[in-house]
């Protein structure tokens, strides 16, 4: 049996030691860095995917431009919005179409009021406050002219309640009614007005 000699030894231990210090220096160095790499090409990636799509949503920039506009023409000639010039003139419209709907729809209109007019952004809301008497058809009748009528009128706070019967001098006794005491708010929009 051969010893090997020390000088041999000594070649494998360096070796040894150079190839550890290769690996050691590159899990310190070179795959932290490596990890990095990685880690931008995948950030460059989710960057250039982005981009494509802010391109292809510039690209329709002028299609979305001549949709808003077509839309805004539409709104206009709809009629949606009174176009009365102040909101006094814009009320008393509104009241007077209530006034008229009431009257077809055989019902008794026993007041409105104009409130006051409440402005958010660029559109003014013309309200009235409305109290009739009528049976359940008048009711009906009277809420599908208003929620049909252009310029747009909405209902709010609608609130029914039967009307209280009558007694009977010969019996004595209640006879219903089929009248309905009907209160609501009829709310209209018009362009905020210059101050």
């Amino acid at each position: 049996m051969v010893k090997p000699d020390n000088q041999q030894m000594q070649r494998w231990l360096a070796v040894g030691l150079l190839v550890a210090a290769i690996l050691a220096v590159s899990l310190v160095v070179v795959v932290p860095l490596v990890d990095k790499g990685l880690e931008l090409h995948e950030a460059k990636n989710n960057l250039a995917f982005r981009l494509q799509q802010y391109e292809r949503i510039l690209a329709k920039k002028n299609a979305v431009i001549e949709n808003v506009n077509a839309l805004k023409a539409q709104y206009e000639q709809g009629g949606l919005l009174n176009r009365q010039s102040t909101g006094a003139l814009a009320s008393a419209e509104v009241q007077e179409f209530i006034k008229k709907a009431v009257a077809e729809a055989g019902g008794q209109l026993s007041s409105t009021q104009a409130l006051p007019l409440s402005t958010k952004d660029e559109f003014s809301r013309i309200t009235v406050s409305v109290r009739m008497t009528g049976n359940s058809e008048a009711l009906r009748a009277v809420l599908y002219k208003l929620e049909t009528a252009t310029p747009l009128i909405i209902i709010d706070q609608l609130e029914i309640r039967p009307e209280r019967g009558i007694r009977s001098r010969v019996t004595n006794q209640m006879e219903l009614s089929n009248e309905l005491n009907i209160n609501f708010q009829a709310v209209g929009f018009m362009r905020k007005q210059p101050e």
